[in-house]
């Protein structure tokens, strides 16, 4: 008993502080935990899981909370009703959007765009903790032999229906400290991830531009496609995420990759240079709620708004590096038509493109794949 009381006050210290200074709800709890020694492993299992829980059931669990909200009073009433949460839909009378626990303006967007039962079932997976899932790094290694790799360390895998690369992982693992991960034979990359990078069909010898390239998760993906020649840029306007993607590439054994931040004098020479270029786009990241819950929470309509205009100013930018015989691609982690097939259509008006094949599109599914959206596009031909 004194043990659980421990662990319900740092839990109840964990939202506080978060609340109190919000930033991305992962970094948050991990700070907390490298502050706090006293916390063991099962102490710091039970307040993750529980704050995530929390989190992601939120808008339930205020609902059922008595006046005035206090995050002792949400605590109290999760672990009151965490074995009914499987099933909401059984045990409360409130609306849609409280019973999926799903912002109510995201909600009727939802609806609107997908109906009622599927945005419930969308809306419901986003509560369930995301499955983990492994991409081979087949510069180093096939899928087969990592398989048995991780197979003999005792890991439940297996293959992935859809990625020829993906592996899924059926149980809890630090994988960042097995030499698999040390010698760069994998990474944590979702299967629709790799799907998406998987459209950037680039071979050997090729320049590729990946303008909005982050930590280089899906350079990271087709870079094996160009058997170690060619060469890869690398765009973002952080410059943290280019030092985690030089530590990715080099543990890669990817040699022909650069960073580029913007204004750096080698942009301009590239200018109609690239045979790809990748718009991995800043977006709502509706199709990866399960993963960052915290964030459907700051979801606003304006956001949307905001963001789809940013969407076709860096679309635009990244196009002047096309050549005229390449091939761009847009990609999202949205499940929102207004960043994904609003945006394919108003790309081909504004600057006369063609979409070369059927848009990748998915749903997050339990236990499957996130929501992302990824289209093709070429210059039309007069």
């Amino acid at each position: 008993m004194q043990a659980k009381r421990f662990r319900i006050n740092h839990l109840v210290s964990v939202l506080k502080a978060y609340e109190a200074k919000p930033v991305a709800f992962d970094a948050h709890l991990n700070f907390y935990f490298r502050s706090h020694k006293s916390l063991g492993s099962k102490d710091r299992a039970f307040v993750a899981e529980n704050a995530y829980q929390l989190i992601r059931w939120k808008g339930l669990i205020d609902a059922l909370t008595p006046r005035p909200l206090t995050w002792e009073g949400r605590v109290e009433t999760l672990l009151e009703v965490s074995s009914k949460l499987d099933h909401p839909k059984e045990h409360f009378d409130l609306p849609p959007h409280l019973l999926c626990s799903c912002p109510k303006t995201l909600f009727e967007i939802l609806v609107d765009q997908y109906g009622q039962e599927k945005a419930e079932e969308i809306a419901l997976t986003n509560n369930q903790r995301a499955p983990t899932t492994l991409r081979a790094n087949t510069l180093l290694t096939t899928r087969d032999e990592l398989l048995k790799k991780l197979e003999v360390r005792g890991l439940s895998v297996s293959k992935t229906e859809r990625s020829p690369v993906g592996i899924q992982v059926h149980q809890k693992c630090n994988f960042f400290t097995l030499p698999e991960f040390t010698e760069g034979l994998f990474e944590v990359q979702d299967e629709a991830s790799q799907l998406v990078a998987a459209l950037v069909e680039t071979a050997p010898g090729e320049h590729v531009l990946d303008y909005c390239s982050g930590s280089g998760g899906k350079t990271l993906a087709f870079a094996p496609a160009m058997e170690r020649s060619g060469q890869i840029y690398l765009h973002d306007i952080r410059k943290s995420a280019h030092v985690q993607a030089k530590k990715r590439l080099h543990r890669a054994t990817i040699q022909t990759a650069q960073s580029l931040l913007p204004g750096h004098p080698q942009l301009k020479r590239l200018k109609k240079q690239m045979d790809w270029v990748l718009v991995d786009a800043p977006c709502t990241g509706t199709g990866t709620y399960r993963r960052n819950p915290d964030m459907k929470w700051k979801f606003t309509p304006e956001m949307v708004d905001r963001l789809v205009e940013e969407q076709r100013e860096i679309f635009a930018e990244a196009l002047t590096y096309l050549k005229p015989t390449g091939r761009i691609v847009y990609a999202t982690c949205s499940l929102l038509k207004q960043e994904n097939e609003q945006q394919m259509d108003f790309f081909q008006k504004a600057h006369g493109l063609t979409v070369e094949k059927e848009p990748f599109k998915t749903l997050p599914t339990p236990g499957g794949m996130d929501g992302f959206f990824g289209v093709v596009f070429y210059r039309s031909r007069s």
